[in-house]
């Protein structure tokens, strides 16, 4: 329908028609854009120098931090590297760094900003360096999720629990409902607190994290999980099924790990006799159950750190860390490979690339500061407070 049709119609298009037409945005989701300034040409062959001379000027007033899923090109620049929270905790260790130039995505870079003191500025080299996962969730689709379990009376009996991968605004609708924030490394801690508090969880925003937690390591069944969906009047569940579940999960998910199938672990079993399949547990439940091994990103490499010389493995997670994986056990005979056989990278991560990382570092070396990510004082506040409760889990 045009726009001439809706209005002789009086019809007014949604804020959320007007996202999915690409002709609005949403402030407070992870969608990022364009970054201001020059990039150097991503052919320059000199790139690589130029960082390395960027970086030495600024010396300890920059500190760069690198998750796994980075490209090799950047990962090399990075002073630290692990998943979203390690990073986030390691650049408060760090205040003498006035600059905090993080190598993830915006998520991750919020976190690093309520974390880290008011004198230390976060960079984002490339402020369209989002996550699919946490754009699932909005804070006013939660606001509207919470308003229906309260019309629903089980309100005061559900207990927030927010996955890290989640924006600074559903962290922080988290701590002032109560709730907590969990890794993938601590989720079921967080679930057994949060169980302690209330009869309910609210698990925000991968449902497959919140699904596996419950079913595959504290014995529930799948039929105590429902799945609310913001994009479905009440999210798609009568009141009778929202009283009847301990585990409300959001209908989110991780692009990269919920392409993996039970057919790509049948399909590896077949083509490589003996293998170990190793998943994350943000794959879907079916590839769960029938993995082998299944854990956090740290879990992943300490499992192939540890494993026999020989020993054959299929990693379900994000193809830059499995093919570094690779690489660097290649010399052990350790054999690596990709759970599926299509390439898939994390497409948010991989905008981090060497020419923004160049431009960024070149840019504070100048003293000109770029693409800062700063979390307005109420909202930090009680997204502190959830993370807070994180780090004072039994």
């Amino acid at each position: 329908m045009t726009t001439a049709q809706t209005q002789e119609l009086d019809v007014q298009p949604t804020p959320l028609a007007l996202l999915l037409l690409g002709r609005e945005a949403d402030p407070r989701s992870e969608r990022g854009v364009e970054c201001p300034g020059d990039l150097p040409s991503p052919s320059d062959p000199d790139l690589v120098e130029r960082a390395r001379a960027a970086k030495a000027k600024l010396g300890d007033k920059v500190f760069v931090l690198g998750h796994h899923y980075q490209r090799d090109e950047v990962i090399q620049f990075a002073d630290v590297t692990g998943d979203s929270f390690k990073l986030a905790r390691d650049a408060a260790a760090r205040p003498q760094a006035e600059y905090i130039v993080f190598c993830g995505v915006h998520f991750m870079a919020e976190s690093a900003d309520i974390l880290t003191g008011d004198d230390q500025k976060v960079v984002l080299p490339d402020l369209a360096a989002g996550c699919s996962m946490a754009d699932m969730a909005t804070a006013e689709q939660v606001a509207e999720c919470w308003d229906v379990l309260t019309e629903a009376g089980i309100a005061e009996q559900v207990v927030p629990v927010s996955y890290m991968n989640s924006s600074a605004d559903i962290k922080a609708f988290t701590g002032k409902h109560g709730g907590t924030i969990c890794t993938s490394s601590n989720a079921k801690r967080a679930l057994d607190w949060a169980f302690q508090q209330g009869e309910k969880v609210l698990f925000l925003p991968d449902q497959h994290l919140g699904r596996n937690t419950a079913v595959r390591d504290m014995g529930m069944s799948l039929e105590d999980c429902v799945v609310y969906n913001p994009h479905r009047p009440n999210g798609g569940l009568t009141a009778e099924e929202l009283r009847a579940a301990k585990m409300i999960l959001w209908r989110g998910h991780c692009s990269v790990h919920g392409r993996f199938s039970l057919d790509s672990v049948n399909e590896v079993r077949e083509r490589i006799p003996g293998v170990n399949v190793l998943v994350h547990p943000e794959c879907r439940h079916e590839v769960v159950a029938a993995a082998d091994y299944v854990g956090s990103t740290e879990y992943i490499i300490k499992t192939l750190e540890a494993a026999p010389a020989g020993s054959k493995w299929a990693i379900g997670t994000e193809l830059n860390l499995v093919r570094r994986l690779a690489n660097r056990f290649a010399s052990e005979d350790k054999e690596i490979v990709f759970l599926d056989r299509t390439v898939c990278f994390c497409s948010t991560m991989n905008r981090i690339d060497l020419p923004h990382l160049v431009w960024a570092l070149e840019s504070l070396a100048e003293g000109t500061l770029v693409n800062r990510i700063e979390v307005d004082k109420e909202t930090e506040a009680f997204a502190k407070l959830a993370l807070e409760r994180m780090l004072a889990l039994p």
